[in-house]
């Protein structure tokens, strides 16, 4: 479904696209709202609730530089796209701890379009 930097990553168990215009907005003399928009960007929430190991490694491995590639299936084109991306704050909760191994679960994070 998703591909970071040309690998496939796990299927998300929940995946939302948001749409984001970036615009400078500002009112003329007559208080009319004057809006330029630069850019329409799209911000990628994902989260899983349960990955192995290795799983888990390599998506936020995948997700660790400052920018890389993502392709997506985006819901205004209706086809797969591709766009750089910078990851937001990565969320990973424990699930228990048994023999000196930690399980993990509810793994979640956004991209956001460069």
């Amino acid at each position: 479904m998703i591909k970071i930097n040309g690998r496939a990553i796990p299927a998300p168990t929940e995946f939302s696209v948001g749409i984001q215009d970036i615009s400078k907005a500002e009112r003329n003399a007559r208080g009319e709202m004057i809006i330029e928009r630069i850019a329409t960007k799209r911000k990628l929430e994902m989260s899983w609730e349960y990955l192995s190991r290795s799983e888990q490694q390599q998506l936020l491995n995948a997700v660790s530089p400052v920018f890389f590639n993502v392709e997506y299936p985006d819901p205004q084109t209706g086809a797969i796209k591709t766009g750089t991306f910078y990851s937001g704050d990565r969320n990973i909760g424990a699930l228990d701890y048994n023999n000196g191994n930690i399980r993990w679960k509810n793994c979640s994070f956004n991209v956001i379009e460069r």
